[in-house]
């Protein structure tokens, strides 16, 4: 009986991983449809059926999943949110890029998850979504380098012999600066600084076609924020003489109509905002620069901030959806 999942109850990880992914795809399948209304590169547009088929699936299972269990149903994102018939908004590079962070933020995320799942067919699910983002990250990663566009992390001298650290001036500055980055420092800012530029061109997309005047304002603060996080983040790859990944805000067109509803576009800024503070605690965790975790220790707090006004907006407009949550004992006493 204990190896029948019929008798096994889904743990607060399992679903709350379930509902999560849920709807975090059904934003995705409104996004990636509009994409697809305009789309002029073949092997991109071969991509992105191949990503929205992905969420597509992810959705159903999930939906199976909850009704089995008598569990309700996210509403999370329909067709209401997303308007086909809009202009073009984005480039194909745009596309390809927009894909290539999805996919790595899905290894993470799913690799997180895997780990603490008991159940054997929730446990099967996400080791299938983990599989098919590798394939999917693995054909971006292809198609970035075939067009020569992919944004590869610099390199870095080959050890040649043996050392050990003899001063503990590698950790702190104050008794003597150590400018050279490790490998995973500089891997870590090179990453940082893609995903602030991909919330830049979010940023400035969305707010050219924002109708909420608290949600354009929101939009253009997260805006101002992440290009200070990238100036920072560069500092670092320049004081050692090493390239800076280069914006693409150029892939943005200068369209005023909306593809997607307030709601999406500040639930999908929100996902970008609290994926950086991951990012942020990877980094820091990883870095072994005092003055680096320094500042990322104080970005982090200047998003957590900012995360409170998206939670706030969404609130007030009656966007957010309860997430799973434990019983209340003593509200259950009083009843």
């Amino acid at each position: 009986m204990e190896n029948n999942k019929e008798y096994i109850k889904l743990t607060a990880a399992e679903t709350s991983y379930l509902w999560n992914t849920y709807m975090g795809d059904s934003m995705a399948i409104c996004v990636f449809k509009y994409f697809l209304e305009h789309i002029e590169d073949e092997d991109v547009e071969s991509i992105l059926n191949h990503a929205l088929d992905l969420s597509q699936q992810h959705v159903a299972m999930i939906e199976d999943i909850f009704t089995k269990e008598g569990i309700q149903i996210p509403q999370g994102f329909t067709e209401q949110d997303v308007n086909l018939k809009a202009k073009r908004l984005f480039s194909d590079v745009f596309y390809l890029k927009y894909m290539k962070n999805m996919a790595k933020g899905g290894l993470e995320t799913y690799g997180r998850i895997v780990s603490n799942i008991y159940r054997q067919d929730v446990r099967s699910f996400f080791s299938k979504c983990l599989t098919s983002t590798i394939e999917l990250d693995t054909e971006l990663s292809k198609l970035l380098l075939e067009k020569g566009i992919a944004i590869r992390p610099p390199s870095i001298p080959y050890p040649q012999k043996l050392e050990f650290v003899q001063k503990q001036s590698f950790l702190l500055e104050g008794l003597g600066r150590r400018e050279a980055l490790t490998g995973a420092e500089i891997a870590n800012l090179h990453a940082n600084i893609q995903t602030n530029q991909l919330g830049t061109s979010i940023a400035v997309a969305f707010s050219q076609v924002a109708q909420s005047k608290k949600v354009l304002n929101f939009l253009l603060r997260g805006q101002d924020i992440a290009l200070k996080h990238i100036k920072v983040f560069s500092s670092y790859l320049e004081m050692n003489s090493l390239p800076v990944p280069m914006s693409f805000d150029q892939e943005v067109t200068d369209s005023t109509e909306s593809p997607f509803s307030d709601k999406l576009m500040l639930f999908h800024f929100g996902l970008m905002i609290y994926a950086g503070i991951g990012n942020y605690g990877v980094a820091i965790s990883e870095s072994r620069r005092s003055d680096l975790v320094v500042d990322y220790s104080r970005l982090v707090a200047e998003v957590l901030k900012f995360s409170e006004d998206f939670a706030n907006i969404m609130i007030a407009n009656e966007w957010l959806e309860q997430p799973p949550l434990a019983a209340n004992r003593k509200d259950l006493a009083k009843d």
